[in-house]
């Protein structure tokens, strides 16, 4: 549904199905003079109405080809290599990963690797957001907290698996950009929070699972302390430039299992239980 304002009140609509932008747009034209009245009396230039056309199908084939490579980057990277959750493939194929990087990287969002954000941090490589939203074992029902929003790419791909998300970000100007993003895609399952990840979401706990974006030295204990019981954890544990990424499961007891998922390199996870900065 495309709605083209003709004066300052009245907005004309018209339902594109199978049909020509042009014909929408000569159609558009003529609805918009039968909607003339004494206090609307500017007529829009054909000329204008083709311009408008010519955006709309610019837009419609950008999506196409955005499209087109997300399916491609699901069944030659993520499927390829293992992963079968049918509800984390779903939403790779459906989050717009092009919009959670900048213009100029757009044509690379799809590509096998990660990519810079700016502030000397980057948008994690598909298949290791896919890797470790499945080792989650998520549900519909699930609440979980992100530490490390960063581009607000893993965040929205939980979105569309768990009933709540709850992120922290220590960088403001991405924790702004992420929320604004989130607006934007109406996703209003996820909680944005500006501040030391570390420490966790206390007042939101317990959490069913926690995920980890950034390399840490070591597990911060109060996030152990804010897994839920029979609740899972999933992060990078190691040096500065390359970490073991693991994964804790908290049992009906309360005792912690750690088992390792394979090596992985992530941007330092800086906090009080965390890198100095």
């Amino acid at each position: 549904m495309y709605k083209v304002r003709i004066c300052p009140d009245t907005v004309g609509v018209i339902q594109i199905k199978n049909k020509g932008f042009l014909f929408f747009m000569r159609c558009f034209f003529f609805a918009a003079f039968i909607m003339n009245s004494s206090v609307c009396r500017r007529v829009i230039r054909l000329t204008d109405l083709r311009r408008i056309a010519n955006g709309l199908s610019t837009m419609t084939a950008d999506n196409r080809k955005y499209d087109r490579l997300r399916e491609s980057m699901v069944k030659n990277q993520i499927e390829a290599r293992g992963i079968t959750d049918p509800k984390v493939l779903a939403a790779m194929r459906k989050v717009p990963r092009h919009l959670f990087v900048s213009d100029a990287l757009m044509e690379q969002a799809y590509t096998d690797g990660p990519l810079p954000i700016g502030e000397y941090q980057t948008i994690s490589q598909p298949y290791i957001v896919a890797h470790m939203t499945e080792s989650l074992e998520l549900g519909k029902d699930d609440r979980v907290l992100e530490i490390g929003t960063g581009s607000g790419y893993q965040a929205a791909i939980l979105s569309q698996i768990v009933f709540r998300v709850y992120t922290i970000e220590t960088i403001r100007t991405l924790h702004m950009q992420a929320r604004r993003m989130f607006d934007a895609l109406n996703y209003s399952n996820i909680v944005t929070r500006y501040g030391d990840g570390t420490l966790g979401w206390k007042a939101e706990a317990p959490f069913d699972a926690i995920i980890i974006t950034a390399g840490a030295p070591a597990i911060p204990e109060p996030l152990i302390d804010q897994l839920a019981v029979g609740g899972r954890m999933v992060l990078p544990v190691g040096g500065r430039l390359s970490q073991e990424m693991v994964k804790l499961t908290k049992d009906q007891n309360g005792m912690i299992h750690e088992s390792k998922l394979g090596g992985c390199r992530f941007v330092k996870l800086v906090g009080d239980y965390g890198w100095e900065k």
